[in-house]
């Protein structure tokens, strides 16, 4: 009689992931809160949208944890009297929605001609990167800032002007990545059968550096956040009636000295959402990484055995 040894299948890659995310606490904080905020970015209009518009002048700038007044007046309120909770919930959503538009924006457009920049000819990638460093000739900020004022602070136009400014990030990336796995033996095995370059690019070479890229973007979200929250700060981003984070530090620094807390509860956001998206993404970097990724499992293994 023959004995079989049952090897025990792999687990899926959701489930590997979720796995290495549980290992790492810090990194599950992060996507929690997260999570968090991307729940309450899509249902705080439609939640809350009539309340924080709503002004009450008997109780501008009322100070935060008067729980008499109920709970979305918890963080107090602003200087016409409408709460703070209430309008820091709303404004998560064009804040997301400005930061995601613009680095989606910007890491198709730089990866795509970071592709071609890598594996065309020589002179396709020089024309190419020139057009990167136009780009990064310019204060991403400050070029940002004269766009603003000459075309008119929008939604539209600040997504725009910010996936432009990082079209280089994830160009340069890109190409450094392609030069060097089209050296790879199975990028030559494919050559040599006869793949066409389209073909080659999307199928062999853009898995291999989507990983990075996706770290990159994590990171850029918290990057291009801040400079959204930077340009509305300064009065050239989102204008009222809508709102977003910077805007409501905007508008709450002239009462720092007596109201500290209408710049403090949306600033304080700001930190906390950036410090998740910096924390995921030092667990992406690890996790995506079969070399770096052993690290993870090996902490997750102690959990379980000491469980």
């Amino acid at each position: 009689m023959t004995q079989i040894d049952l090897i025990p299948d792999e687990p899926r890659p959701l489930t590997r992931m979720a796995r290495m995310l549980w290992a790492d606490k810090f990194a599950l904080v992060a996507a929690l809160f997260l999570l968090v905020v991307l729940v309450l970015a899509l249902i705080g209009p439609w939640w809350l949208d009539a309340v924080a518009q709503k002004q009450n002048l008997r109780g501008r700038n009322a100070p935060p944890f008067e729980w008499e007044r109920g709970w979305l007046w918890v963080l107090g309120a602003d200087a016409l009297g409408r709460p703070l909770l209430a309008r820091i919930i709303v404004a998560a959503q064009n804040t997301m929605l400005v930061a995601a538009g613009a680095v989606i924006g910007s890491a198709i457009m730089g990866t795509v001609l970071g592709l071609v920049a890598g594996y065309a000819g020589r002179r396709t990638g020089m024309v190419i990167m020139r057009l990167a460093d136009v780009i990064m000739s310019f204060p991403s900020l400050l070029l940002a800032v004269v766009v603003l004022y000459i075309l008119g602070p929008s939604v539209v136009n600040l997504v725009i002007v910010l996936a432009i400014t990082r079209i280089p990030v994830y160009l340069r990336t890109t190409r450094a990545e392609v030069m060097e796995i089209r050296e790879r033996m199975f990028v030559q095995a494919a050559e040599v059968m006869g793949a066409s370059a389209p073909r080659i690019i999307f199928r062999h070479i853009l898995p291999v550096v989507l990983p990075t890229l996706m770290t990159i973007a994590t990171l850029d979200f918290a990057f291009v956040m801040l400079a959204e929250s930077a340009l509305s700060f300064l009065g050239i981003g989102i204008q009222p009636p809508e709102i977003t984070w910077g805007l409501m530090i905007a508008q709450g620094k002239q009462y720092l000295t007596n109201a500290w807390w209408l710049s403090f509860w949306p600033g304080l956001a700001i930190i906390l959402t950036t410090l998740s998206l910096n924390l995921l993404s030092n667990w992406m970097r690890i996790a995506l990484d079969p070399t770096q990724r052993w690290r993870l499992e090996m902490r997750q293994t102690k959990t379980e055995v000491k469980a």
